[in-house]
C-alpha cells in the first residue's frame, strides 16, 4: 500500500467514534489494546412523596413559591409514606407559622440510598407541575439524607440556592474537581449557601464528616458556608435544627 494511502486510512479510522488516534496508538504498551464498552439501558424512575402546599398557594396565579426538598434518614425508608413525616420539615407545625415553602419529601425504598437521578427527575417533575420559583430551590436532609444532600448539591449546585445537610458527610472530590478543572461549576459552588449541622457527641456519623466538607468548601474559596455543632447532641441534631425558625429565614435569604 502506498504511504499516502496508509496515512489516509489511519486518518479515516481516527475520525470514527471509539477509534483511537495515532497518538494513542503510540502510547500503548505491548500487550495493551484499546477497547470500547457500550450498553444502552432503559431507566425507570419512581418515588412516592409527601407534598405540602402553602396556605395561600393558588390564590395568585402569577406567584412563584420557594421549594424545599427534604431527604429523610435510613430509618424512614420503605413503603409506609407516613413515617417520612416522623422528622424534619414534614413535621414542622405549618398551621401556626404560615409556612411559606412548597415542601417535597420523597421516600427512599428499603435497602437503597438516595439516587441523584431519581431526585433530579423528581425536581423536574415538581418544577413543571407546580408554581415553583426556580431561583429559590432549597435542599436539606438528615443522616442518610444529609449524605444525600451533600452528594446531590455538590454534583449539581446549579439546581439549588442553599442547602442544609444535617449529621451527614460526603465526597470532597466534587469540590476538588471543580476547583482545578471546572471554573463554571466552582462559580456555582461559590454562590451556593451552605449551613451544616452536627451533634458534637455523634458516634453514628462523627462530626468530622461535616467539618471535612465545610473545610473543603472554604479552601476552594466558598464564603457563604457555616457549620453549627451542638456540643451535647448525639446523632439527633435534626430536632433542634428544624425547630429553629432561623433556618427557614436563612433559606429565604438565598436565591440563585
Amino acid at each position: 500500500m502506498q504511504p499516502w494511502r496508509t496515512f489516509l486510512l489511519i486518518a479515516l479510522l481516527s475520525s470514527l467514534p471509539g477509534c483511537a488516534g495515532p497518538k494513542n496508538f503510540k502510547t500503548m504498551k505491548p500487550g495493551q489494546t484499546a477497547q470500547k464498552f457500550f450498553l444502552e439501558r432503559k431507566q425507570v424512575l419512581s418515588a412516592d412523596y409527601l407534598l405540602f402546599l402553602p396556605k395561600d398557594y393558588g390564590t395568585d396565579a402569577a406567584k412563584r413559591w420557594p421549594l424545599l426538598l427534604f431527604l429523610h434518614g435510613a430509618g424512614e425508608r420503605g413503603q409506609d409514606l407516613s413515617i417520612v413525616a416522623k422528622h424534619g420539615p414534614p413535621k414542622v407545625d405549618t398551621t401556626t407559622t404560615n409556612f411559606p415553602f412548597i415542601v417535597v419529601s420523597p421516600q427512599c425504598p428499603a435497602g437503597k440510598i438516595w439516587s441523584n437521578d431519581l431526585l433530579l427527575a423528581l425536581l423536574d417533575e415538581i418544577e413543571g407541575k407546580y408554581a415553583v420559583d426556580p431561583r429559590r430551590v432549597y435542599l436539606t436532609g438528615l443522616s442518610m439524607g444529609g449524605f444525600g444532600t451533600w452528594d446531590l448539591a455538590l454534583s449539581h449546585p446549579e439546581r439549588f440556592a442553599a442547602i442544609a445537610p444535617i449529621c451527614g458527610g460526603g465526597q470532597t472530590i466534587h469540590i476538588t474537581l471543580a476547583q482545578y478543572f471546572d471554573p463554571m461549576k466552582l462559580a456555582q459552588l461559590k454562590s451556593l449557601g451552605v449551613w451544616a449541622f452536627h451533634g458534637g457527641q455523634d458516634t453514628t456519623v462523627t462530626p468530622d464528616n461535616s467539618e471535612l466538607m465545610i473545610s473543603a468548601l472554604k479552601k476552594a474559596g466558598c464564603t457563604d458556608v457555616k457549620l453549627t455543632i451542638y456540643p451535647e447532641a448525639q446523632h439527633d441534631s435534626w430536632t433542634q435544627t428544624y425547630a429553629n425558625p432561623e433556618l427557614f429565614a436563612w433559606f429565604l435569604q438565598h436565591a440563585r
